[in-house]
């Protein structure tokens, strides 16, 4: 499952061919390129490494500006590998530039992975969803508590991963099956309809979605 790393850019709308309104979000989705190919013969499985993201050399450690030299690469600040089948590795060559246009097409249904938003400290109710007490009835100053944690005699204490208040949000998210309406190829911009998880300028991963869901969607 060949994808391209990127950095969303922000959410805007756009008009397809009947002319309706359709709100995407933009992901500067390159350069990408090879850094390395891994072979079943050489390390057991078939898999591309991709980075994105110059940088400063001096940000980076010793052995990974050598890996990068080698193939006469930038600094690159992010590498992550992609799974990928014999035949699909074979097309690609460490030190290749991958472009959005070579992955993805409209029309495509793709899986988008990035961290979630950092809300800080929570209540039940915002982090988790919680009904919260009744406004009457004898309620006072504990209408956004979460309630009873546990058991009282038996089993005397509280269950792990029991949802309480605490950090809300700065997590991995994936979003599934997001569609690309169009490809920008000159600037390496893809334009995914809906919500991409992060806030602006924030690392993603664009996958292509597996063939079943794709059949299914």
């Amino acid at each position: 499952m060949i994808g391209l790393l990127g950095k969303k850019l922000g959410m805007t709308q756009v008009f397809d061919d009947r002319g309706n309104l359709v709100p995407v979000t933009v992901v500067q989705a390159g350069p990408c390129w090879v850094t390395a190919v891994r072979t079943r013969e050489g390390e057991r499985y078939t898999a591309l490494q991709v980075g994105f993201g110059e940088t400063l050399e001096k940000r980076l450690t010793k052995a990974r500006l050598g890996h990068l030299k080698k193939n006469g690469l930038p600094a690159l600040r992010t590498l992550v590998e992609f799974r990928v089948e014999e035949d699909e590795a074979g097309r690609f060559q460490p030190g290749q530039r991958i472009a959005p246009a070579d992955v993805f097409q409209p029309g495509a249904t793709v899986d988008v992975e990035g961290r979630s938003k950092g809300r800080g400290f929570a209540g039940a109710m915002k982090r988790h969803g919680f009904h919260g007490f009744s406004d009457t009835h004898g309620t006072k100053n504990t209408h956004r508590i979460p309630g009873s944690s546990g058991s009282s005699a038996d089993p005397s204490k509280v269950w792990k991963n029991k949802r309480f208040p605490g950090h809300y949000g700065d997590e991995r998210s994936t979003m599934r099956n997001l569609t690309v309406v169009r490809v920008d190829g000159e600037r390496d911009l893809l334009y995914l309809k809906g919500a991409v998880p992060g806030s602006r300028n924030k690392l993603v991963k664009v996958t292509l979605a597996p063939a079943r869901r794709r059949a299914e969607g």
